[in-house]
């Protein structure tokens, strides 16, 4: 078998620096609800028991910071995502979401698996049979 190097083919262009200030993870969600991961909320200074707003949009979950709030993260510092709101947008145990953090809005959103497949399918290579 003869290997061929990707430069011949591929030739990658030079992109400008990022100019925004959302920070992009994958987590996945455990039985609670609970998103297993804390770079999100750390980059935007949420700390343990900083109460929570989340609603459905669209069919993403959007979490702020809110006094009110009626939720708040763990004394470990995770989002927990209340059994309702998963079950409105589709997540499930075991499932891994994309979240966005923008620290300028002061808001995360969490994509599941089938916002995903809407944004991302269309525009892969073979689509929907990729």
């Amino acid at each position: 078998m003869r290997l061929v190097s990707l430069s011949a083919y591929y030739r990658p262009t030079s992109r400008p620096p990022r100019q925004t200030n959302v920070l992009y993870r994958m987590a996945a969600i455990d039985h609670r609800g609970r998103v297993a991961d804390c770079h999100v909320t750390a980059a935007l200074d949420w700390n343990a028991g900083t109460r929570l707003n989340i609603r459905e949009h669209r069919g993403l979950l959007v979490v702020t910071a809110d006094p009110h709030g009626l939720f708040k993260l763990t004394k470990e510092g995770y989002l927990r995502l209340p059994a309702d709101a998963r079950r409105v947008v589709g997540v499930s145990s075991g499932d891994r979401v994309l979240l966005t953090a923008h620290v300028t809005r002061q808001s995360v959103t969490v994509f599941p698996p089938v916002a995903l497949d809407e944004l991302l399918l269309p525009v892969m290579p073979g689509g929907e049979d990729a």
